[in-house]
């Protein structure tokens, strides 16, 4: 349904402006939203324009969307270093290109924050920020500041055995899309690995849309050896519920606080993404399972909307939760800034997004004032520190 823009008042309707690919479909998504409402369509400022005139300026009382720049082949290659967009390796020098860039964004109001953008593309930081506010997630030794660093393939197998983690996941710290992600399991003294990574002969690591397992250890071992230079993030693997024979986990958006949109992702393997072969489940059936358990379906998107607490200054955000075999709590698995493309998907019942997609939701949100409810945010401990390499 339609979001009627304010009447007519003393204030004008607020203008969008937004830092993206202008080709992206989240961009594209968000910007139908906002013609939707009855207001002019934003002004989208490309990334490749940011980083040629060293930032972007925008109007005080602008409303600003920034976007991902990850599907912009140039942007890649200034930040990643690299002139392949589907090359797994360069993530650390892309989040020092990416946060960089922000700094040089001027004016406007911010429906992102930079700050915590650095921090939820920071899975080290952004793990210690939900620990420490009490969300439940995975067992880490890398979380936070003070996390021990992963320096290759020697330091992932010393920290399974000192943490008694013979099952976990290696993830790059500033990754997403699950790109260089392993789901790693030992046992009866073998050793295996699932990836959409492909290793190369030559050493080189690419993404692909075909999940695939590696069971030598030296393949492990390159690439890691590979990864860890742009900095590595190591959690437990939790087991997870399932559906019809497949892991389930849930992404959940948040909107202004309020868990507004929610789908159901099941798989064979590890990775649920979509693009990787993950597909939509039956969300009513998870929920019948969580109140079977003698568990309230309410608990689940209270965990989510902990998770997005943590971060009071971005409106919108994409919670990965992992709920537990027999539907029996659950766990943040990550919280993503740029999770809100689901197509096709309207509010949960009783969110106040009924009918709404998740652009929609966020531009009412905005219309209603929700963006200027900004506070502190959990992580400002870490403002002054330095993420470890």
């Amino acid at each position: 349904m339609p979001v009627a823009p304010p009447s007519d008042g003393p204030h004008r309707p607020p203008r969008f402006a937004v830092v993206g690919n202008p080709e992206n479909r989240r961009v594209t998504l968000f910007a139908d939203a906002v013609r939707a409402a009855g207001l002019p369509a934003p002004r989208v400022v490309a990334w490749t324009d940011v980083l040629r005139d060293g930032g972007a300026e925008f109007a005080p009382d602008e409303i600003l969307r920034i976007d991902s720049p990850g599907e912009n082949a140039r942007v890649d290659h200034a930040w990643r270093g690299t002139d392949d967009p589907t090359r797994v390796e360069g993530s650390g020098r892309w989040y020092a290109g990416f946060t960089a860039a922000l700094s040089g964004l001027r004016g406007g109001v911010r429906l992102d924050d930079p700050d915590d953008l650095a921090v939820l593309f920071d899975k080290r930081l952004c793990h210690a920020v939900l620990d420490a506010a009490g969300v439940p997630v995975p067992a880490s030794p890398t979380s936070g500041p003070a996390g021990t660093p992963v320096r290759g393939w020697d330091d992932v197998r010393a920290l399974m055995l000192e943490h008694r983690m013979p099952r976990l996941f290696v993830k790059p710290a500033h990754g997403s899309s699950a790109s260089g992600v392993l789901a790693v399991e030992t046992g009866g003294g073998r050793i295996r690995a699932t990836t959409s990574v492909e290793l190369t002969p030559d050493g080189r690591l690419f993404n692909s849309l075909k999940v695939r397992r590696y069971e030598r250890e030296s393949d492990l071992a390159a690439i890691v050896d590979a990864l860890a230079p742009d900095g590595l993030h190591l959690e437990r693997w939790l087991p997870k519920a399932s559906q019809e024979g497949r892991a389930a986990d849930l992404r959940v958006v948040v909107v202004a606080g309020r868990a507004t949109h929610a789908v159901l992702r099941t798989s064979r393997s590890p990775m649920t993404n979509l693009h990787l072969g993950g597909r939509r489940g039956d969300l009513d059936a998870a929920r019948r399972a969580v109140e079977a358990a003698g568990a309230r379906w309410r608990d689940l998107l209270d965990v989510c909307e902990r998770a997005a607490a943590c971060f009071p200054r971005t409106l919108c955000v994409g919670v990965d939760l992992l709920p537990a075999v027999g539907w029996r709590g659950a766990a943040v698995g990550e919280v993503n800034a740029f999770g809100d493309l689901l197509p096709r998907l309207t509010g949960l019942p009783g969110s106040g997004a009924e009918g709404l997609d998740t652009y929609a939701t966020q531009v009412a949100a905005v219309l209603r004032g929700a963006h200027l409810g900004r506070g502190r945010g959990a992580h400002d401990q870490y403002r002054t520190g330095t993420p470890h390499a």
